[in-house]
């Protein structure tokens, strides 16, 4: 019951993220259309990709919370673990737009400077954003949920971006046209190997991956167990939030069946 209490606790991070997304891509379009700024503009649709990717990951948290069923005893624990993997390719799709935009300024010519509201904007939701960060990423490592985990670097990720605008509409102000399109490759870059850490990550759950380090001390905590003469076997995966291991030993032969179970 405590796995499901945490899942269910984290679904308290996927709507925050979501509100926080709608207000702020409501306010950067917004602010964006009225100032002529391309790049705040840029920045509200992509957070309007945020929301999917964070209705996914909460939808993903609701299916984990299901009970096991005839199809699955294990439970539903590894949908979360799809819920990341499925958020890290709208992230990595994000990021290839942000590259292509960027590249594409570069040849651009240098077209009017947007008012300076629209950087106070752009920084105002960088702001919100990394709080946001703060609180889910905090929130993924108590109940050690990737779903949340993939959430919180989507989140940072976006503050990134959003401060990437910021500076890019700053060097508009001093006649630099080539600083937004360098910051927006530095933000597209970042973003593609942050959904890519997601992507492995997830990955190797889901194909029953696991630590090496964390088997080892998992084997030896085993080992200096009293009873235990051998390890013979020990294996083990992550389900959702859950560590699954199976382990055989070899104990005292002349132990009676209750002494060596």
């Amino acid at each position: 019951m405590d796995s499901y209490n945490k899942i269910k606790e984290g679904e308290k991070g996927a709507w925050v993220s979501i509100i926080a997304y709608v207000c702020l891509s409501a306010i950067k379009l917004f602010i964006g259309f009225a100032s002529g700024s391309e790049a705040l503009l840029a920045d509200g649709l992509n957070n309007t990709t945020d929301i999917i990717a964070s209705f996914a990951v909460l939808i993903g948290l609701k299916i984990s919370r299901k009970p096991p069923d005839e199809n699955h005893r294990y439970g539903h624990f590894r949908a979360e673990t799809v819920a990341a993997l499925i958020a890290s390719f709208i992230m990595i799709a994000v990021g290839f737009q942000v590259l292509y935009q960027a590249v594409q300024k570069f040849f651009e010519p240098s077209i009017g400077t947007p008012d300076m509201i629209a950087a106070w904007t752009a920084l105002f939701c960088a702001i919100v954003m990394m709080i946001v960060y703060k609180y889910n990423i905090s929130l993924a490592k108590r109940i050690n949920s990737n779903a949340m985990t993939a959430a919180a670097q989507d989140n940072r990720s976006d503050a990134i971006v959003s401060f990437g605008a910021f500076v890019g509409i700053i060097g508009s102000q001093f006649s630099l046209p080539w600083l937004d399109p360098l910051t927006a490759t530095i933000v597209g870059l970042i973003i593609c190997k942050t959904a890519w850490d997601i992507f492995k990550d997830a990955s190797h759950a889901l194909t029953d991956g696991f630590d090496e380090k964390e088997l080892e001390e998992i084997k030896k905590t085993i080992e200096d167990t009293s009873g235990v003469g051998a390890i013979k076997d020990i294996k083990a995966r992550v389900h959702g939030n859950n560590i699954l291991v199976d382990v055989t030993i070899n104990v005292n032969g002349n132990l009676n069946v209750v002494e060596s179970h």
